[in-house]
């Protein structure tokens, strides 16, 4: 039987529940707007909360950096999360099944959808030079990747996806103002179950730091990957989704 495991933040000495948090409130930096901060954390449940850090951030907003001891504990038995539940392959064993299996190059279509135009995420992913050394999917040669780039509507994705003949379309979204990946991750999924049947339809991967992994079935895609993602998870899980699952299911 395996022990139960509780745990506790860790400051200067194990266990002794010390957190640190940063946020901003809507005053002007003065002794009033640092007693308000002092006073946020408290009611956060952090007691005694100092006030390390406090700097005025443009017209009538403060950013405040507090340190101090909190008394909840972590149950890890009860922590949930999505695992991996696919094996990590190399890119030649990627390339060796898609060619062997599929008999043809496994297409890709990846953007930044809505106002986003940050695409580091998604050129991480997709571009040859990859990310922390390892090659993105334009490297597999069994992989035919059409990388269409920033701020691209829903309607321009969908037909993208149909005119290469799409497997796999990756969306990555950073930009979070009022859940905005959430909004254009539910219209890409609506959009694509409008425009083509189920056993047509290409598998939908979102990507972002601020997705929840487990809101896979709430946005309707297939797969939610979230910060620190390498693109050989990426490839590894459209080997996984597209050619053993399926086979597996036949």
């Amino acid at each position: 039987m395996t022990e139960k495991k509780i745990v506790r933040p860790y400051g200067d000495t194990t266990g002794d529940g010390m957190v640190q948090v940063s946020f901003t409130l809507p005053v002007p930096h003065d002794k009033r707007a640092e007693g308000a901060a002092v006073q946020l954390a408290n009611k956060m449940g952090i007691d005694p909360a100092m006030l390390v850090h406090a700097k005025q951030m443009g017209d009538g907003f403060t950013f405040f950096l507090v340190y101090g001891r909190v008394n909840h504990l972590v149950d890890l038995d009860k922590v949930q999360v999505v695992e991996r539940d696919f094996p990590l392959l190399s890119a030649k064993e990627v390339n060796t099944v898609v060619k062997q299996r599929m008999r043809r190059k496994l297409s890709v279509v990846g953007a930044c959808i809505g106002t986003d135009a940050h695409t580091v995420g998604i050129d991480a992913i997709l571009n040859v030079k990859g990310i922390a050394g390892e090659k993105g999917l334009e490297y597999y040669r069994e992989l035919k990747v059409t990388n269409l780039g920033a701020q691209v509507s829903v309607p321009e994705l969908v037909e993208a996806a149909r005119r290469e003949k799409a497997d796999a379309v990756l969306v990555s979204q950073v930009v979070t103002q009022r859940d905005a990946h959430l909004h254009n991750t539910r219209e890409m999924s609506a959009a694509f179950r409008e425009a083509m049947p189920a056993g047509r339809r290409p598998l939908l991967i979102v990507g972002g730091p601020r997705f929840d992994e487990s809101m896979t079935g709430e946005l309707g895609v297939d797969r939610i990957f979230g910060r620190g993602t390498t693109p050989g998870e990426v490839a590894s899980y459209l080997v996984h989704a597209l050619i053993t699952e399926k086979k597996a299911r036949a």
